[in-house]
């Protein structure tokens, strides 16, 4: 400062200076006068130092909650759950699955050691509950969720029945005294189940049709099983969907459409800007004629795009099918598994109940539900995601049992949506506000033609993480990556993920976790385990808190840096407090 009071180095000097020094040596230069604090938090330093230390692209502007680029590096640096607190090792096997309740109290971990356990969400985590499920004939238990208002907890395994065969089964439990309240079936195991409302959960089970032509039957169960009586249902079947080429239907889940409107969090940018002012109407399905026609989008395209007179053309043509059989004129000859598999595309045309035409919530039905479930057309691995609206006379058990009464031609129920990933699909989540769908997939190869559906292509290493905005069913943003997995098709496994307001989650085989940010889409932290991580959970009332599960046998528990140093508070000198977020990272 010279003697005039006027300083000796310009603002626009120093500002030049301290853009090639990293973010810890800014705050320690902002330390040294006035003049270098002000300068130290200019916004446009802390912008340029924010995409340079991120790796954001420039075109990707600012989080719309942000008030400052100072602020938001922080964000970023400081509330990333991503420091070690806990290590839960109650587990004596692989633990498969974490899910929180509804109110961050408690939550459930599913483990090869056959047991549900209850954990007590406090500062120090502590074991509630556990349920052993081998008396019941479980080899395992594979993934928990609770309901709505946290008071019954639904637990899905894995079944050993007659002469050794394995299926599903689905457990409901009481959070009141810890009881045992109802048993479903639940085949293949893999449809996990998920909960409808308070006190209704869908299940599913599988019917051989031919050798690789099946159907999937999912049903609604009322988790009170005990009051079964001759006039009340405990059952009902929601749909009846016909599987191709060894394909059937897979981890169910329900989202609920009446958030789409104000989203915790909007991922296209143009949209983030109109909201700024308004919030917009959007529209869940294609409403455009572009949309509608694209073949990969819908399961059976030609049903939906059937005329009227459409049910006695397809018969025709399955009539007119065998006669070529019969009298040779099908050329070249085809193998048992092509001649099924056509049939069975004929006969599905006139045997499908046409799809829903308006996915549209109204104000008038804002409890609009959509079945969201993983599929395939190809092949045995699921590689697609169907959706199906729920009606709100099928949210009971009440009504017939086999649900709608249909004609006696139609037997199967189509879906509304289909999305293809081009890819195993190996995990799915939904956002919070249900807005987005988070999808785990292992590409297949580019351009790659599937001749044989119980031979699907190889799947790459490489985890790609893709986002589905559900109101336009169209990706959003470019797939996230860092995680890996390594097992081939026929020993692939779920690696489940979750997502927060602000972060997205993973496991990975390659012994880590993974943490990402919404909205910069860009990777922030890796989580060590000594094993495959099968499953994350973010506490639903604080992201800063985040559980992993791994093959270690080995529950770890994460919290951010802001709140172990506030928790640590006591013993940090107050000066230290003040720049400690980005100051520990020099020593």
């Amino acid at each position: 400062m010279a003697a005039g009071g006027a300083p000796l180095v310009p603002d626009s000097v120093l500002l030049e200076i301290f853009l090639y020094l990293e973010p810890a040596d800014v705050l320690s230069a902002g330390r040294a006068c006035r003049q270098w604090h002000d300068v130290a938090r200019d916004e446009f330093l802390w912008k340029e130092l924010f995409y340079r230390y991120y790796g954001v692209s420039r075109d990707v502007p600012r989080h719309p909650a942000a008030v400052s680029w100072y602020d938001e590096f922080q964000r970023l640096y400081d509330t990333i759950p991503c420091v070690e607190v806990q290590a839960l090792k109650e587990h004596n096997d692989q633990v498969l699955h974490l899910s929180f309740s509804h109110s961050g109290c408690l939550f459930a971990s599913c483990s090869k050691d056959c047991t549900v356990k209850i954990w007590s969400n406090e500062l120090d985590i502590s074991l509630q509950h556990s349920s052993n499920m081998r008396p019941y004939n479980w080899s395992y238990t594979q993934f928990s969720q609770f309901n709505s208002d946290d008071s019954l907890l639904l637990v899905s395994g894995v079944f050993v029945g007659p002469h050794n065969s394995s299926s599903g089964e689905i457990a409901v439990i009481s959070m009141e005294n810890f009881t045992l309240l109802s048993r479903v079936r639940n085949k293949p195991y893999d449809v996990f189940g998920c909960w409808l409302n308070e006190t209704n959960l869908i299940s599913g089970n599988l019917h051989r049709i031919g050798r690789i032509t099946s159907c999937s039957v999912l049903w609604l169960n009322n988790a009170f099983q005990g009051i079964e009586s001759e006039n009340v249902n405990v059952v009902k079947r929601l749909f009846k969907i016909q599987n191709l080429n060894a394909s059937s239907i897979r981890t169910v889940m329900v989202a609920d459409c009446s958030r789409y409107d104000c989203p915790d969090l909007l991922l296209d940018y143009e949209e983030q800007l109109a909201a700024s002012s308004t919030c917009p109407v959007f529209d869940l399905g294609s409403d455009s004629e572009e949309e509608e026609t694209k073949p990969k989008q819908t399961l059976e395209p030609d049903v939906q795009e059937m005329p009227d007179d459409g049910a006695v053309t397809a018969e025709d043509g399955l009539q007119q099918f065998f006669d070529d059989i019969m009298e040779g004129r099908v050329k070249p000859a085809m193998t048992e598994t092509e001649l099924e598999t056509k049939v069975a595309e004929l006969f599905v045309r006139t045997r499908t109940k046409p799809p829903e035409l308006n996915l549209l919530p109204t104000d008038s039905d804002s409890n609009t539900k959509y079945l969201i479930f993983t599929t395939g057309c190809l092949t045995y691995s699921p590689h697609q995601i169907g959706i199906k609206r729920i009606l709100p006379h099928q949210m009971t058990t009440a009504g017939p049992v086999l649900g709608d009464e249909r004609r006696s031609v139609e037997f199967f129920d189509s879906l509304d949506h289909v999305i293809d990933v081009h890819g195993h699909i190996i995990g799915m989540g939904l956002s919070p506000d249900h807005r987005y769908l988070y999808v785990n997939s292992r590409a297949w190869p580019r351009d790659c033609v599937i001749s044989d559906p119980m031979q699907p292509p190889p799947i790459a290493e490489e985890i790609d993480l893709h986002v589905f905005d559900l109101k336009t069913m169209k990706e959003v943003k470019r797939p996230l990556r860092a995680h890996r997995a390594y097992t081939p098709n026929e020993e692939c496994f779920f690696i489940f993920l979750d997502v927060s307001r602000d972060f997205v989650a993973s496991g990975a085989e390659d012994r880590h976790g993974y943490i990402w940010d919404r909205h910069y889409n860009i990777c922030l932290a890796k989580l060590q385990h000594d094993n495959v991580v099968n499953s994350v959970a973010f506490s639903p009332v604080e992201q800063e808190l985040l559980l992993t599960a791994s093959d270690d046998s080995t529950i770890k528990v994460w919290r951010s840096p802001r709140v172990v140093r506030v928790q640590q508070a006591r013993k940090l000198r107050p000066r230290k407090l003040l720049f400690s977020w980005l100051m520990n990272q020099k020593s």
